[in-house]
């Protein structure tokens, strides 16, 4: 053991003792809810070693744990909590829907209206179907492109993650779905080519984020698009674009911000008012297939279209996150992710941060990422370090350095996470890799 892997270690243990120490309550949670739940929860990203915190409440962008400790909330459930924490428009929404009745039994009036607001907002989506996550909704849109076009294999992309049962690592996960899948690399024109030109006339659809969510925020290349949209039209595939995540890093969405049109899109996390929601859209003639009154396909769900996230959805996008607000939260989370990429180059150390608009993360590596396989030597320690780091400054953030900003998050929190970093390259600059090349911006 060198050194410095002796020194790192060290900085580790130091932060989980303490960690361990402050948050008492939260370690009997765990173990008592670990006696019901596998884990203790029945959500595996929220997990992390020792023991996760256990939220006791939250209000705008501040979270507090069971053992009373305050939170800067930069995790923002994963993209979902753009609103914050129990916004009150989103509430008086939700309220005045449940005055109405919770379980209607049928269409009603909130359905139409959100549906409108969304194809009004998203201008490819020219019909749109209501599911209950993102999940569901790529497993639509997948069922909707092997029916439509009458093809069997998928393309999708290493590092790409679409849902519970729809993950893409290095190795393929025994939870994702039993479908023909093509797996290339992500940002690699020339594969995607060469993929075309072998099968093309056997691809039903491509399905792709425009930026790498649970990968670590890596952006498509603009070249990488628009040939996705190049090579599938000319094959009759179609061109699946999941925005679940993405949608909010623009007033219309990122592949619209690229000029492109997919066949079929995505959506989810915050366009339900922070509710359960997903929604798959696109084409007329596509979504047609899923029309009671002719197409094959049926599409059910029991809370597809319940009110309270109706409702919720609605007031969401049309009294906070508007097309304007959109573009004002992605322009902080650029400048943010500017500075930050500014202090570490000045600290002369491999962290760097990439992203788009509000949503970004933190990677211990040197030079461009355009792919996962850029991150593979990262040490995960560092990860666990910055991590750690943030929690006993205040930052509530992700294990993986995943960071994302809400509407609530004020200048002064933003100053904080700031400073956090800060504090972070002075304490542990000695045990950063160092930096041989300018980061991405």
């Amino acid at each position: 053991m060198t050194p410095a892997t002796q020194d790192l270690d060290s900085a580790l243990a130091a932060l989980l003792d303490t960690f361990t120490a402050s948050n008492p309550a939260s370690r009997e949670c765990f173990d008592t809810h670990a006696r019901f739940l596998p884990g203790a929860n029945s959500r595996s990203v929220l997990f992390y070693a020792p023991f996760p915190l256990t939220m006791a409440r939250g209000e705008g962008a501040v979270l507090w744990d069971v053992d009373g400790h305050r939170y800067d909330d930069f995790i923002a459930e994963y993209t979902a909590g753009v609103y914050g924490h129990s916004a009150p428009e989103i509430r008086q929404a939700v309220m005045e829907a449940m005055e109405g009745g919770i379980n209607l039994t049928g269409h009603n009036l909130r359905e139409g209206r959100l549906a409108q607001l969304i194809c009004e907002r998203f201008p490819q989506v020219e019909r749109v179907r209501f599911t209950n996550s993102g999940t569901e909704a790529n497993l639509m849109a997948i069922t909707a492109a092997l029916r439509f076009t009458g093809r069997k294999r998928i393309v999708v992309f290493s590092g790409g993650y679409h849902g519970g049962v729809l993950g893409f690592g290095a190795q393929p996960s025994p939870t994702t779905v039993p479908f023909d899948f093509l797996v290339l690399p992500y940002n690699d024109a020339q594969s995607l080519g060469a993929a075309f030109a072998r099968e093309g006339s056997e691809i039903a659809a491509v399905l792709v984020e425009p930026m790498l969510g649970a990968s670590g925020c890596i952006p498509a290349l603009p070249g990488f698009l628009q040939a996705l949209r190049t090579e599938t039209e000319k094959a009759g595939a179609l061109l699946i674009v999941d925005e679940v995540m993405t949608s909010r890093l623009a007033p219309h969405g990122l592949a619209a911000l690229h000029g492109i049109r997919p066949d079929l899109t995505t959506l989810g996390k915050y366009i339900g008012g922070g509710m359960p929601f997903g929604a798959f859209g696109g084409r007329q003639d596509i979504m047609a297939l899923f029309d009671p009154r002719s197409g094959p396909l049926a599409h059910s769900g029991t809370f597809n279209n319940n009110v309270v996230t109706m409702a919720a959805g609605h007031a969401g996008l049309t009294r906070l996150f508007t097309p304007e607000a959109a573009g004002a939260l992605a322009a902080r989370g650029t400048a943010l992710r500017e500075r930050l990429n500014a202090r570490c180059a000045q600290a002369g150390v491999a962290l760097q941060f990439t992203g788009v608009g509000s949503v970004m993360n933190a990677h211990f590596a040197d030079g461009e990422i355009l792919r996962p396989e850029d991150l593979e030597a990262v040490d995960a320690r560092l990860r666990r370090l910055f991590f750690f780091h943030l929690l006993a400054r205040g930052i509530y953030a992700s294990p993986r350095g995943f960071i994302v900003l809400s509407l609530p998050l004020d200048d002064e929190a933003i100053a904080r996470m700031e400073d956090a970093v800060e504090d972070f390259l002075a304490v542990h600059a000695r045990l950063l890799p160092p930096r041989s090349s300018p980061a991405r911006e």
